[in-house]
């Protein structure tokens, strides 16, 4: 063994020494034992907190274990590929897997519901859908969506239609109105829940347009495609998992809900268009628990903007028709109080609002 020195010099002060092991072979054995013993005794106390803190460390990294995305909707439906996608491109961005969690039911808003009692490290993530802002104004619900989520992005939105049958007796929205008015009570439609927005879009049309129409709920758009395709209802409020159908010639499309044509349908007109003041558009995106700390939001926040860029994600938005919109953390937070008021003042309008 060559001569080493051992330097603690960088250790407190009572630590500093050295110690020449070539002397030290030389001492006597119970002198050497005893110097020995003292070396283990230093060495032993200042590694103990390196093999404590080690752990916190890692556990200070994030992501290191997969994150649960909920999406609010039952499989199959146009909400679940967009979210299935979104997860796909931001486990790649992460490092880590995203699970897509489905939770349908409640209008869409069993994921915020589920944010409430879980931890805010990240780990567990919703989509928010616009009834998350709407249904507390509605019924009680479990969570307030200003004082009980982290907003982290917005990322697209949805677009609104209003799909009938091929062999209804109408082919226009103009036409569908006639006929509900002739035939109060008998014309059905179909949504994809109680107080979602394709619900509450045509209660607010039937309200100017003065018919009567009955609303059917569904817990998803993949129960509604079904619905209509097998003949259950006549007439359909939801968004563009429709389009396909349409475009084969199995669905008619009477009139779209936003504020312009789409670019997928430009003959088609919109409600507004029709004659009827309603416009309904649904941007949605990424939230989480209360409280998260924002460095772990920014990580977030990166990596679901960065799917915005990968051509799989945009070519799943293209299929459904939905637009990119994309709002950063604190755009996010101020629209979603700003969306959680218009809405109040929406469903008081509409005479829903929850008797307190």
């Amino acid at each position: 063994c060559t001569s080493r020195n051992l330097d603690f010099s960088a250790q407190p002060k009572f630590l500093n020494m050295t110690i020449d092991l070539q002397t030290l072979n030389k001492t006597p054995d119970a002198q050497r034992r005893k110097t020995l013993q003292g070396m283990a005794s230093i060495l032993a106390g200042m590694s103990a907190p390196a093999l404590i803190s080690a752990p916190a460390w890692a556990q200070d990294k994030f992501p290191s274990k997969p994150i649960t995305l909920i999406a609010p909707w039952p499989p199959g439906g146009s909400s679940d590929a967009v979210m299935r996608a979104f997860a796909e491109s931001a486990s790649r961005a992460l490092g880590v897997s995203v699970i897509v969690d489905n939770r349908p039911g409640a209008g869409g808003t069993l994921g915020a519901t589920a944010m409430v009692n879980a931890r805010p490290d990240g780990y567990t993530l919703t989509q928010l859908p616009l009834g998350v802002y709407r249904l507390p104004h509605m019924q009680k619900m479990p969570f307030d969506p200003v004082k009980d989520l982290t907003h982290i992005a917005c990322l697209t939105g949805y677009t609104f239609g209003l799909v009938a049958t091929m062999d209804a007796p109408f082919k226009t929205l103009k036409e569908m109105v006639a006929y509900a008015k002739a035939n109060p009570g008998k014309v059905e439609y179909g949504s994809t829940g109680t107080g979602t927005t394709p619900h509450l879009a045509i209660e607010e049309f039937s309200q100017k347009a003065g018919i009567e129409l009955n609303h059917i709920p569904y817990k998803g758009s993949a129960e509604l495609m079904q619905a209509i395709l097998g003949g259950h209802i006549r007439v359909m409020s939801g968004t563009t998992e429709f389009a396909p159908l349409v475009k084969e010639g199995k669905l008619r499309l009477l009139a779209t809900l936003g504020r312009n044509r789409t670019k997928a349908f430009p003959d088609i007109p919109t409600v507004k268009e029709s004659g009827w003041d309603t416009i309904t558009e649904s941007p949605f995106g990424i939230g989480g628990p209360k409280g998260m700390d924002p460095a772990v939001v920014r990580v977030l926040h990166d990596a679901f903007k960065k799917t915005l860029e990968d051509p799989k994600v945009l070519d799943t938005l293209d299929r459904f028709f939905q637009p990119v919109i994309y709002m950063g953390t604190e755009e996010y937070t101020r629209y979603g109080a700003r969306t959680f008021e218009a809405e109040r003042a929406t469903i008081e309008r509409l005479g829903l609002a929850k008797k307190s």
